[in-house]
Protein backbone atom coordinates (compact mmCIF):
# COMPACT_ATOMS: atom_id res chain seq x y z
CA UNK A 1 0.00 0.00 0.00
CA UNK A 2 1.61 3.57 -1.25
CA UNK A 3 1.35 5.74 2.18
CA UNK A 4 -0.29 9.42 1.66
CA UNK A 5 1.64 12.52 1.91
CA UNK A 6 -0.56 13.47 4.65
CA UNK A 7 0.13 10.23 6.88
CA UNK A 8 4.01 10.21 6.07
CA UNK A 9 3.72 13.98 7.88
CA UNK A 10 0.98 13.17 10.48
CA UNK A 11 3.78 9.93 11.52
CA UNK A 12 6.75 12.02 11.75
CA UNK A 13 5.34 14.24 14.29
CA UNK A 14 7.21 12.04 16.82
CA UNK A 15 10.06 13.04 19.45
CA UNK A 16 11.43 16.97 18.93
CA UNK A 17 9.86 17.71 15.28
CA UNK A 18 7.11 19.83 15.92
CA UNK A 19 6.57 20.32 12.14
CA UNK A 20 6.09 18.34 8.94
CA UNK A 21 5.89 18.42 5.32
CA UNK A 22 5.29 15.84 3.10
CA UNK A 23 5.03 16.56 -0.79
CA UNK A 24 5.22 13.13 -3.54
CA UNK A 25 6.81 10.93 -0.38
CA UNK A 26 9.40 12.96 -0.06
CA UNK A 27 9.14 14.44 4.11
CA UNK A 28 11.36 17.48 5.80
CA UNK A 29 10.87 17.79 9.15
CA UNK A 30 11.98 20.89 11.36
CA UNK A 31 12.04 20.92 15.51
CA UNK A 32 11.77 24.71 15.55
CA UNK A 33 8.74 26.00 17.25
CA UNK A 34 5.52 27.87 16.39
CA UNK A 35 5.90 29.78 12.93
CA UNK A 36 9.31 28.98 12.46
CA UNK A 37 9.29 26.07 10.34
CA UNK A 38 7.00 27.89 8.08
CA UNK A 39 8.81 31.02 7.51
CA UNK A 40 11.61 29.34 7.03
CA UNK A 41 10.85 26.73 4.04
CA UNK A 42 9.25 29.72 2.84
CA UNK A 43 12.39 31.63 2.78
CA UNK A 44 14.20 28.99 1.10
CA UNK A 45 11.86 27.73 -1.66
CA UNK A 46 8.31 29.88 -2.09
CA UNK A 47 7.14 26.81 -3.54
CA UNK A 48 8.03 24.00 -1.47
CA UNK A 49 4.94 24.12 0.03
CA UNK A 50 2.60 24.01 -3.01
CA UNK A 51 0.76 21.20 -2.98
CA UNK A 52 2.63 19.85 -0.16
CA UNK A 53 0.71 18.01 3.14
CA UNK A 54 2.14 19.52 6.34
CA UNK A 55 1.60 18.37 10.26
CA UNK A 56 2.29 20.62 12.71
CA UNK A 57 1.67 20.45 16.37
CA UNK A 58 -0.25 23.47 17.01
CA UNK A 59 -1.81 25.63 13.92
CA UNK A 60 -3.43 28.94 14.88
CA UNK A 61 -4.46 31.94 12.52
CA UNK A 62 -0.56 32.86 11.95
CA UNK A 63 0.31 29.71 10.83
CA UNK A 64 -2.98 28.80 8.61
CA UNK A 65 -2.26 31.96 6.79
CA UNK A 66 1.57 30.93 5.65
CA UNK A 67 -0.04 27.37 4.53
CA UNK A 68 -2.78 29.16 2.42
CA UNK A 69 0.26 31.71 1.52
CA UNK A 70 2.68 29.00 0.31
CA UNK A 71 -0.53 26.71 -1.35
CA UNK A 72 -0.40 23.31 1.17
CA UNK A 73 -2.89 20.95 -0.08
CA UNK A 74 -3.47 19.44 3.43
CA UNK A 75 -3.14 20.02 7.64
CA UNK A 76 -2.92 17.65 10.20
CA UNK A 77 -2.59 18.99 13.44
CA UNK A 78 -3.10 17.98 17.38
CA UNK A 79 -4.48 21.46 18.27
CA UNK A 80 -5.95 23.90 15.75
CA UNK A 81 -8.05 27.84 16.68
CA UNK A 82 -11.25 28.28 15.83
CA UNK A 83 -10.20 31.02 13.71
CA UNK A 84 -7.17 28.90 11.74
CA UNK A 85 -9.66 26.07 11.29
CA UNK A 86 -12.36 28.86 9.50
CA UNK A 87 -9.64 29.74 7.57
CA UNK A 88 -8.23 26.75 5.88
CA UNK A 89 -11.27 25.64 5.41
CA UNK A 90 -12.07 28.90 3.33
CA UNK A 91 -9.65 28.42 1.33
CA UNK A 92 -10.27 24.49 0.77
CA UNK A 93 -7.65 22.85 2.67
CA UNK A 94 -8.59 19.95 4.71
CA UNK A 95 -7.51 19.80 7.93
CA UNK A 96 -7.72 16.87 10.52
CA UNK A 97 -7.25 17.84 13.91
CA UNK A 98 -7.32 16.25 17.56
CA UNK A 99 -8.59 18.80 19.24
CA UNK A 100 -10.06 23.00 18.80
CA UNK A 101 -9.07 26.02 20.74
CA UNK A 102 -10.32 29.37 21.19
CA UNK A 103 -7.04 30.50 20.64
CA UNK A 104 -3.48 29.70 20.61
CA UNK A 105 -1.94 30.92 23.88
CA UNK A 106 1.88 33.48 24.00
CA UNK A 107 4.66 30.92 25.76
CA UNK A 108 4.16 32.18 29.39
CA UNK A 109 0.59 31.46 29.01
CA UNK A 110 -1.22 34.16 30.24
CA UNK A 111 -2.02 35.68 26.97
CA UNK A 112 -2.67 35.52 23.04
CA UNK A 113 0.74 34.73 20.70
CA UNK A 114 1.68 37.89 19.76
CA UNK A 115 2.12 36.03 16.00
CA UNK A 116 -1.90 35.52 16.52
CA UNK A 117 -2.09 39.26 17.72
CA UNK A 118 0.12 40.64 14.84
CA UNK A 119 -1.91 38.80 11.76
CA UNK A 120 -5.18 39.68 13.65
CA UNK A 121 -6.48 42.38 11.20
CA UNK A 122 -5.04 40.92 7.86
CA UNK A 123 -6.63 39.00 5.26
CA UNK A 124 -4.11 38.47 2.41
CA UNK A 125 -1.58 35.77 3.37
CA UNK A 126 0.91 37.46 1.22
CA UNK A 127 0.63 40.60 3.62
CA UNK A 128 0.46 38.22 6.14
CA UNK A 129 4.03 36.68 5.43
CA UNK A 130 5.71 39.90 5.39
CA UNK A 131 4.44 41.12 9.15
CA UNK A 132 5.00 37.58 10.59
CA UNK A 133 8.54 37.95 9.13
CA UNK A 134 8.59 41.34 10.79
CA UNK A 135 6.97 40.20 13.63
CA UNK A 136 9.56 37.52 14.50
CA UNK A 137 12.68 39.70 13.42
CA UNK A 138 11.29 41.85 16.27
CA UNK A 139 10.69 39.74 19.04
CA UNK A 140 14.25 37.57 17.91
CA UNK A 141 16.47 40.07 16.38
CA UNK A 142 19.75 38.59 14.58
Amino acid sequence: MIEKDIDIARDALKGHVRCARCRDGVLTVSEKRGIGPMIAWLEQDGECLRGASVADKIVGRASAMLMVYGGVAEVYTNVVSVRALDLLKEHGIRCTYVNVCDAVANRRGDGICPMERAVAPVKDPAEAFRVLKDKLQELYPQ
